[in-house]
């Protein structure tokens, strides 16, 4: 897949669209997609600044490098990107040139002064330029530059030449209003004169530095100028049914004075964001970038589903399910192994835990719900979070099961819950058939030999396996050799109808009663349920080889 390049431009400086663009680099690079950063401000650079930290080496070469390269005749030999180390994906920095220290090297202005643009595009440097392009499409998902302000040559390359889309930065007040729609247009013009086929601009407003906490009602009048202002840079991408007014407050950065010192990257810090928090602005933005600017009704709808979606999009799951129960559920653990030996990543959830609240994001593809007992309010809040972040355009892709123990009643669930398709099960039975049933709905494909005889067979298998070694009372012994024989009669006669119903006669059974101890399981009882399972194994591995 192609990747896309997107122009971070502000006709001012000091709006913070260089802060803005490393934020949400760093963003859609722990959310799994492939970005470049592109310094192409090449009188008042700073993009290294913000990713000092995280730059396992200084670069060598930038921008200023290509275009003497150029000057020369020469081919760039290798990447002039350097990695930067953020957990995540893969996140790289095209530096304006070479730095020593965390500042540009000596030679660096007068190389930059030295470059004649006008001159490089009449000898050829579009062509040089589209070929950089093309290498930074194929390698990477997204190829964010941040331009020079105001109106120049540098700026034209970055705002005609390069793009698919636009995203303005601006603040609120009159300078940067004045031509915050114009830039676009002009930007338009431009490319009608470039021999390179490119659409009509998409140009994604940013309203910056909003200070709405002191303020509220100047920021409200402003809030609703700038709204007007920028209408029309919406026209081409945003939902009819979706209010401009609107959108721009989801793409409103507000003013925090915390982040206002040095060049900092708090998508870092603030790894779960308030609604009142700058990452949560930055994460909405980066959202709409990873969403190629589609599905907003979904974010006027629900904004923590559409960033969910965006982040889930390129996300590897760690698990396939997470069993939510109440504390030291049986049948939540029991229900766990068995999932696991179908093949699925299964873990228990961290329900009970105050601590699981702060996590970014459920670790698993799927939520199950096991209710066997009232439902905890940890369990509630854990399934409206998934609730939450699984709508929109991958939810389909991400399932909420509810398990319900026979006798529970449904209409104590909450509402979100008892919409839900539920599945019976019997808190008595190992959840062999459960599992089955909810491993093909996760796969989309029915587990191997997942037809009645093969899960007659598992049952079996189960409650063999699960006997105790010892019971309280003899005679629950005798019970269970009596039924253990009716298996293998049953297995013999090929009756596996039958061998299911003694297979849950024997996992209840199996069940320990008193405090476990005393009466030792008798030897022949031993080798017969051995030699039972045997056979059962061997018919189970004849279904799945």
């Amino acid at each position: 897949m192609t990747g896309t390049v997107i122009t971070f431009y502000s006709y001012k400086g000091g709006v913070g669209r260089s802060f803005t663009l490393a934020n949400v680099a760093v963003l859609l690079a722990r959310w799994g997609y492939r970005v470049l950063t592109v310094d192409w401000d090449l009188e008042a650079p700073g993009l290294h600044h913000y990713f000092a930290e995280a730059l396992p080496e200084e670069p060598e070469r930038g921008v200023v490098d290509l275009a003497h390269n150029f000057i020369a005749g020469e081919e760039p030999a290798g990447s002039y990107a350097v990695p930067v180390d953020v957990a995540g994906g893969r996140l790289d920095l095209l530096a304006a040139g070479r730095v020593e220290g965390r500042k540009l090297d000596a030679s660096y202005s007068r190389r930059m002064q030295a470059l004649n643009w006008e001159d490089l595009y009449e000898r050829g440097f579009a062509g040089f330029l589209e070929q950089r392009r093309a290498e930074w499409t194929d390698d990477y998902d997204f190829v964010l530059i941040d331009s020079r302000t105001g109106v120049s040559d540098i700026a034209g390359i970055c705002t005609a030449h390069l793009p698919d889309r636009l995203v303005v930065v601006f603040t609120a007040n009159d300078q940067n209003l004045h031509d915050v729609v114009d830039v676009a247009r002009r930007a338009d013009r431009a490319r009608d004169r470039l021999p390179y086929d490119r659409p009509r601009h998409s140009v994604l407003p940013v309203l910056s530095r909003l200070d709405n906490r002191v303020e509220y009602e100047r920021a409200e009048q402003w809030q609703s100028r700038c709204a007007e202002v920028v209408a029309p840079l919406f026209r081409n991408w945003l939902v009819k049914t979706v209010p401009p007014d609107l959108m721009l407050r989801h793409l409103t950065v507000p003013y925090v004075s915390y982040w206002s010192f040095g060049e900092q990257l708090p998508v870092l810090d603030e790894a779960v964001p308030k609604a009142d928090q700058i990452s949560f602005a930055l994460e909405t933005v980066a959202a709409v970038i990873a969403q190629g600017f589609d599905r907003t009704d979904l974010l006027a709808d629900n904004r923590d589903a559409y960033v969910a979606a965006a982040r889930d999009r390129q996300r590897d799951f760690d698990l396939d399910v997470l069993v939510s129960s109440a504390r030291d559920s049986r049948v939540a653990k029991e229900l766990i192994e068995e999932l696991r030996r179908l093949g699925l990543r299964a873990d228990p959830s961290l329900s009970g835990d105050p601590d699981f609240l702060a996590e970014a994001a459920v670790p698993a593809k799927h939520l199950c719900v096991v209710v066997d007992r009232p439902l905890s309010r940890w369990q509630t809040t854990e399934a409206e979070s998934f609730v939450r972040h699984t709508l929109g355009p991958d939810g389909k892709d991400r399932q909420l099961f509810c398990l319900l123990a026979r006798g529970t009643d449904r209409q104590e669930l909450p509402a979100f819950l008892r919409r839900l398709q539920y599945f019976k099960f019997d808190p008595r039975v190992r959840p062999v058939r459960l599992a089955r049933q909810l491993h093909d709905l996760i796969t989309a494909r029915p587990s191997v030999g997942s037809g009645p005889d093969q899960q007659a067979l598992e049952a079996a298998a189960s409650a063999l396996r699960e006997l105790p070694v010892a019971v309280a009372y003899a005679a629950r012994f005798a019970l269970i050799q009596d039924t253990v024989r009716g298996m293998a009669t049953a297995l013999d006669d090929g009756d596996l109808e039958t061998l299911l119903d003694r297979s849950t006669d024997l996992a209840l059974l199996g069940k320990s009663h008193g405090n476990g101890a005393g009466i030792t399981a008798p030897d022949d009882l031993t080798a017969e349920v051995a030699v039972l399972l045997s056979r059962i194994d061997r018919r189970i591995n004849a279904f799945t080889g």
